[in-house]
């Protein structure tokens, strides 16, 4: 039965680092199965889910910690199953623009975590196209809903919340 393996990798930028961490997956017989990567300031961003037997897996996890020494990367990995999640309804897109305000994410976060509204996939910035005005968050993510909760109870809830912090913002079903 394949066993599955989490790992985050952070680091100063440079080129080759993809590769070098693909190669090690590769030589330990694991899997790739998911991964994203990110660059945030000069740090370097990689998180992967892994998959293979249990001899793989145990010799990834014996082997990271040198070859991040190498890289110059941290490193943490987590052991971890096949995800099984319940009912969940068709994904929906949530996304909205404003001005860049502490605890924004927070709170759109909260209103959906009420009401147990799954987050999928997440991706915020703050942008400052004009120099002359304050930085504007955009924030978009693909969320599902429970069997059985009504979307446009949701959509109503996001646009008051949208409107009492001044954002500008939609929910919709994914295309």
């Amino acid at each position: 039965m394949p066993q599955q393996l989490v790992v985050t990798a952070i680091g100063t930028d440079r080129t080759g680092i993809v590769s070098q961490l693909a190669r090690l997956v590769t030589d330990c017989n694991c899997n790739i199965v998911d991964s994203r990567m990110a660059i945030f300031g000069n740090e370097f961003t990689f998180i992967m889910l892994l998959a293979g037997d249990a001899a793989a897996i145990s010799k990834i996890e014996y082997l990271l910690p040198s070859s991040a020494f190498e890289l110059d990367l941290l490193t943490m990995s987590k052991r971890t199953s096949a995800c099984t999640l319940p009912t969940l309804s068709a994904p929906y897109i949530v996304e909205y623009t404003g001005v860049d305000r502490v605890g924004t994410l927070g709170a759109i976060s909260s209103l959906l975590a009420e009401h147990q509204v799954y987050i999928g996939a997440l991706r915020s910035e703050t942008l400052q196209p004009d120099p002359a005005q304050p930085p504007q968050t955009h924030t978009v993510m693909t969320v599902q809903l429970p069997q059985g909760l009504d979307s446009d109870k949701i959509r109503r809830l996001l646009q008051a919340r949208f409107n009492q912090m001044q954002l500008q913002g939609r929910f919709e079903l994914q295309s």
